[in-house]
């Protein structure tokens, strides 16, 4: 029998999750950092290990995301008239749980997507609901050259970038943001949503998985990082963005058979490129 879990009603703000003493000793005690040697072997690896993550999951590990019009009504909000034709960017877009959805509700949406995953990119080819006329779907390393060889520059209004910067190296990501920067048009946005510190999934790493402060890998070899809303701003910032939004969003969930309160923590953003 499957145990029951309450999803609480969440908050939102700029002040983070405080830990608990006991958190606090644990994250303090834990301060061994996974060798350079296997750090590099883990960046190398990126791209196999999810893929390999996708080959074991296929498309059964994410649930749809009806949850991302409701949350960033910004995706409606952005045009100028109802009937405006709007071109948005799935960074990192798995196997389209975010896409598909967005594409079923809004007929004037073209979607350009990628992800870093060959694999993922051929599950979403291969989803009943693509459409080529709708969608361009192409694998693509965020960090390199690799978004401009498929998108125009300064083309995209609206850039969804949902836990996918975490999965990069720390040492990366402004490259990763600069190229969204660059095929954004001015005026765009992008909205953000990832783990954020102190999450739970943060606190559960064991001894050993540490990559750096707030970085670590999980046993299959993907990586994730927790951000802090003020590093998150400086991300974004130094790549050219105007921060409109930018705060923690805390919720818990609880199942009382059990006993246990899972607090979950995440950053929801919003950041426009300048005119």
């Amino acid at each position: 029998m499957k145990h029951r879990w309450t999803l609480l009603p969440q908050s939102t703000g700029q002040t983070g999750r405080i830990l608990t003493k006991e958190e606090l000793e644990k994250l303090q005690t834990d301060q061994n950092v996974v060798s350079d040697f296997k750090q590099n072997k883990l960046e190398i690896e990126a791209q196999k290990n999810w893929d390999l993550f996708y080959k074991r999951n296929t498309t059964k590990f994410f649930k749809d995301r009806h949850w991302t019009t409701r949350e960033f009504e910004e995706l409606k909000a952005c045009r100028k008239f109802a009937a405006q034709k709007l071109v948005l960017l799935e960074a990192g877009c798995g196997v389209g749980n975010c896409i598909f959805p967005l594409l079923a509700e809004d007929a004037n949406i073209f979607v350009y997507a990628c992800d870093f995953s060959p694999r993922a990119v051929e599950f979403v080819k291969e989803n009943p609901l693509f459409c080529s006329k709708r969608c361009k779907v192409f694998q693509c390393d965020l960090t390199s050259g690799d978004l401009h060889v498929n998108i125009p520059a300064d083309s995209v209004d609206v850039v969804t970038l949902i836990f996918v910067l975490s999965a990069i190296h720390p040492d990366k990501m402004h490259l990763a943001l600069e190229n969204i920067y660059r095929v954004l048009k001015p005026g765009g946005i992008v909205l953000f949503r990832d783990y954020g510190l102190y999450d739970h999934a943060m606190l559960r790493f064991k001894s050993g998985s540490k990559l750096g402060e707030n970085f670590y890998v999980r046993q299959d070899g993907t990586r994730s990082f927790f951000f802090s809303r003020e590093l998150l701003l400086e991300l974004f910032t130094r790549a050219g963005f105007q921060s409109l939004v930018n705060d923690y969003v805390m919720r818990e969930t609880v199942n009382k058979k059990e006993g246990l309160c899972v607090p979950r923590v995440f950053l929801q953003s919003k950041f426009r490129k300048q005119d």
